[in-house]
């Protein structure tokens, strides 16, 4: 297992990885910063860096994880990437397809990509699918994911860049709120992230927040109005 510290999820699983910035989110990606650290130590599966590149032998991997966890899908890369073979997210499908003792939690930017192939993939109760919205002007991925037949769809809003006006939540099951972290981070105020959370009170969505971000995200931590807010969707009944 590769253990994580991302607060919403137990483990991360990264058959794809690498990517390339679509839009203002991208800007200070952590994944690229990470890529480039894991080259420098020697790590094989990023000998190219941050290139898009898929990995074999890492599809058997959640089938050697005996006790069910929680798994962010490729936290290094977009498994809908442009560049990533629909041959081999058929078979990423089929392995969380073949373990549903797991949960797996698939992120994309790519909604469009997403949206293309949703109809020629088998969606298990198990996998849960979301799209990042960083700013209202990425709102059209809200509605590709809206076509998607996933049991569980979910936004990730960060790192949040901006109001969320036009946001609408129909049909989302789900919603994670962040701001930026690391170096050059973009401030987040407060009456953006209490809005999103509003919206999912009164919608009776799920939401969590991660964090407020900034260069010392540590010391800024995870409270939004005097309270931590970690609420998940009920995940499937687990088989073994």
């Amino acid at each position: 297992m590769s253990s994580t510290k991302i607060e919403w999820t137990e483990a991360t699983w990264n058959p794809v990885t690498g990517c390339s910035k679509v839009s203002p989110g991208c800007a200070h990606c952590y994944a690229e910063r990470m890529a480039r650290r894991l080259r420098a130590m020697g790590h094989p599966n990023y000998r190219d860096g941050f290139a898009v590149r898929t990995h074999e032998h890492m599809l058997a991997t959640p089938y050697t994880w005996s006790s069910p966890r929680r798994v962010f899908v490729n936290s290094m890369g977009d498994l809908f990437h442009e560049d990533v073979p629909t041959e081999f997210i058929e078979r990423v499908f089929d392995v969380m397809r073949n373990t549903p003792r797991h949960t797996y939690q698939v992120l994309t930017k790519r909604a469009e990509r997403l949206s293309a192939l949703a109809q020629h993939l088998t969606w298990p109760d198990n996998v849960w699918m979301g799209v990042t919205v960083e700013d209202n002007e990425r709102l059209s991925r809200v509605s590709h994911l809206l076509t998607v037949p996933a049991r569980v769809r979910f936004l990730s809003v960060e790192p949040l860049l901006g109001p969320l006006p036009d946001l609408q939540l129909s049909g989302i099951h789900w919603v994670i709120v962040g701001g930026e972290s690391g170096p050059g981070a973009r401030p987040m105020r407060a009456e953006w992230v209490i809005d999103i959370r509003d919206r999912c009170v009164d919608a009776g969505i799920p939401f969590f927040f991660k964090q407020w971000g900034g260069v010392r995200k540590k010391a800024a931590g995870r409270r939004l109005q005097d309270r931590t807010w970690d609420e998940m969707p009920l995940a499937p009944a687990v088989v073994v």
